[in-house]
């Protein structure tokens, strides 16, 4: 109808002309109430993001003369924030003369890699930026931790599944069976 008839019959109604595709030819409208549309609208955009997960990316540090027990410290830092869904960003920041030996720190950044590879799978490889070496480490998606999550509705958290019971013979059938065993 035209655009002029469409004003006038929300008007009567008391509602809105909202235009839903101006590019269409004609271009397409919609008689409603466009104040409560527009707040439902958002109330869904708002609850969708309530759901969302964000991944935050959480930096480690090493330098080339690390100790072995400083690197597995970081090591085992790196591997809980893959476990809480975080990427880590690994650095090596090189100092003076150490920049000569960067192969120490892509060594270092390499083991890195190797001891979280049960979680850990590598997003960027080792590489230079002036005068750090940075990896950036993503969690895996495990199907397994999804199975362990929570139970679903009317189930328990420490429910054992329920074992199939045993048939028990009938009277009749144990005389049977004791008849035939002593002949």
């Amino acid at each position: 109808m035209p655009p002029a008839q469409a004003l006038t019959l929300a008007t009567e109604k008391s509602l809105d002309l909202v235009e839903i595709a101006p590019t269409a030819n004609p271009p397409v409208c919609r008689i409603m109430n466009s104040g409560k549309f527009f707040y439902q609208q958002a109330k869904r955009e708002n609850e969708a993001r309530k759901h969302q997960r964000h991944i935050q990316v959480k930096e480690i540090k090493f330098r080339c003369k690390i100790d072995e027990h400083d690197f597995l410290f970081k090591c085992k830092n790196a591997e809980r924030f893959l476990l809480d869904g975080n990427k880590v960003k690994s650095t090596v920041i090189f100092r003076g003369r150490e920049m000569a030996h960067n192969e120490i720190g892509r060594r270092i950044l390499v083991r890195l890699a190797e001891q979280l590879t049960e979680v850990a799978l590598i997003e960027v490889s080792p590489r230079q930026e002036g005068m750090t070496m940075v990896q950036i480490l993503t969690p895996k998606k495990d199907p397994a931790a999804k199975a362990k999550k929570a139970p679903e509705k009317g189930e328990k958290a420490d429910a054992k599944p329920a074992k199939p019971a045993k048939a028990k013979p009938k009277p009749a059938e144990v005389a049977v069976a004791a008849e035939s065993t002593e002949s």
